[in-house]
């Protein structure tokens, strides 16, 4: 390997998309182990994070802020309510919209993997100090919303 080639290999792992995509799995490998202590895996506590936030979202919705396929949170849901950690509730003006809500036992569990979350964004801030870790919340914040207005070129040249 030469060094122009080991420079560009370097430089493709430092791109802000490659660390965002570190930054994620590496998030998930740290949170899973001590949420599925919980019972709950990531996709769960996505899904149930979500309905505190905002109760009542069909099962459509759910999968667009979930980032998920129908098909996948419809397992998701299967799985929560047959824990009895959600329900289905018709919509009060479309009798043929199943909207969904916690129950109180899923509050309860979900409390236990908010305070988890909550820790280790905690030890994010306190590692990161103060100030980075508001900077670092901000331009995340941004990238979120910039993301949407990107477009791919129409032709890739290899």
């Amino acid at each position: 390997m030469t060094e122009d080639s080991a420079a560009q290999n370097q430089e493709v792992l430092s791109r802000v998309v490659s660390l965002l995509r570190r930054a994620d799995l590496a998030l998930q490998a740290t949170k899973e182990p001590p949420l599925r202590k919980l019972g709950v895996s990531g996709s769960l506590y996505a899904v149930l994070a979500n309905l505190q936030v905002t109760p009542g979202l069909t099962g459509a919705e759910l999968a667009r802020v979930v980032g998920v396929t129908p098909q996948a949170i419809a397992a998701l849901v299967s799985k929560l309510s047959g824990r009895g950690w959600i329900e289905r509730r018709s919509h009060p003006r479309h009798g043929n919209v199943q909207e969904l809500h916690l129950t109180d036992r899923g509050r309860g569990e979900l409390a236990g993997a908010n305070r988890l979350m909550a820790d280790l964004d905690g030890y994010l801030q306190q590692s990161l100090g103060d100030e980075n870790y508001r900077q670092l919340r901000r331009l995340l914040g941004e990238v979120v919303e910039l993301l949407p207005g990107w477009s791919p070129p129409d032709t890739v040249a290899p």
